[in-house]
């Protein structure tokens, strides 16, 4: 068992108790994400140089759509960007990139699942003792600047 000779817990975080370390699924996470990713580049196909060339096309539409369509409506000018945008997004996402981009987002929201998120009151606490600790260093500072300054013109005069 973990113990050391002086009867004090272990030092570890877990207590040697079976428990998993956090770092160690970080790790793991970073893993499985770097070889998703390198899988990805490995599989990038000969079509990708050309959807790329298209989703620059279609943003040079979009662009294109907002200048020489100022004529028409805002609603259809934007609806018309937007359009073009999705559309060009839906394509880039097919691409290796793309697709590593969306396992890294998919990585991101789970690791966004595990944080434990203040309570109202915790925030309303800790913006309060913040507040607090700024208004009495800002009183401390106009002090001490008062002193230097007064310090100051008794030298000079």
């Amino acid at each position: 068992q973990a113990s050391s000779s002086i009867g004090r817990a272990p030092v570890s975080k877990t207590g040697c108790w079976g428990f998993e370390s956090l770092l160690a699924c970080h790790f793991i996470l970073w893993i499985q994400v770097s070889y998703m990713t390198e899988q990805n580049e490995a599989q990038e196909s000969s079509f990708d140089a050309l959807k790329w060339v298209f989703v620059v096309i279609l943003v040079g539409a979009a662009i294109a759509t907002n200048v020489y369509l100022d004529a028409y409506s805002s609603w259809i000018r934007w609806g018309g960007i937007a359009a073009l945008s999705v559309v060009a997004a839906g394509i880039a996402l097919l691409t290796a990139k793309g697709k590593g981009f969306l396992v890294s987002l998919a990585a991101s929201r789970s690791e966004l699942r595990k944080v434990i998120w203040p309570t109202r009151k915790e925030t309303n606490q800790t913006t309060l003792i913040v507040l607090v600790v700024v208004v009495i260093m800002g009183i401390i500072l106009y002090f001490i600047d008062m002193l230097l300054g007064w310090g100051i013109s008794s030298i000079i005069g």
